[in-house]
């Protein structure tokens, strides 16, 4: 083993938990843009939060590779009890490059959270207009109803049996049943 595998396994393991990061937040949008397909939703932009997210990340891989650059250079030249002091500076790289990961990650996932409120505004949205949409419909339903009545509305019976007898249907029950009758009737 070579005196620079532990900083190169070092590197290489701030590198693949960075990418794994990427990858988990890659997946979590695939995720978020499969079910916008599905659903009609407001206009929702996270421009911000993905370009705040990505700079995130370039700043965690231009801070990882600065430290590995400087870190060759130092190991390079290093001799005797320099070396010494170098494996101290290498455990704080190591805790340095662990920060970095872990607040790539937190970034990713505020991302994803972002990401799922905006979704879930998004279907309590479209819930609340399918609620207004039925109402609607059913304004409109009773609204016709009535107006489809006020003809008959303030008839007698004897008027509305009269009507009835012309149109052939029967003219028996009370005048509801008459008025409706002759609103089935009209509607077919």
């Amino acid at each position: 083993m070579t005196s620079t595998e532990p900083y190169i396994a070092a590197t290489t393991q701030a590198r693949k938990v960075t990418e794994k990061s990427i990858e988990a937040w890659r997946n979590g949008a695939k995720t978020f843009t499969d079910q916008l397909e599905r659903v009609r939703l407001p206009t929702i932009d996270l421009t911000e939060p993905v370009t705040r997210y990505f700079d995130s990340v370039q700043r965690a891989v231009d801070f990882n590779r600065d430290l590995a650059t400087r870190w060759a250079e130092l190991v390079t030249s290093l001799s005797g009890t320099v070396r010494e002091q170098a494996g101290k500076v290498t455990e704080i790289v190591k805790d340095q490059t662990n920060v970095v990961s872990d607040l790539a990650v937190k970034q990713a996932e505020k991302a994803e959270d972002v990401a799922n409120e905006q979704a879930n505004l998004a279907e309590e949205a479209k819930r609340e207009q399918e609620k207004q949409a039925k109402a609607a419909e059913r304004a409109a339903a009773k609204q016709a109803k009535e107006q489809a009545r006020q003809p008959y509305e303030g008839l007698t019976k004897a008027e509305l049996s009269d009507i009835l007898a012309e149109r052939d249907l029967p003219k028996s029950g009370t005048v509801e049943e008459l008025i409706e009758r002759l609103v089935s009737a009209d509607s077919e």
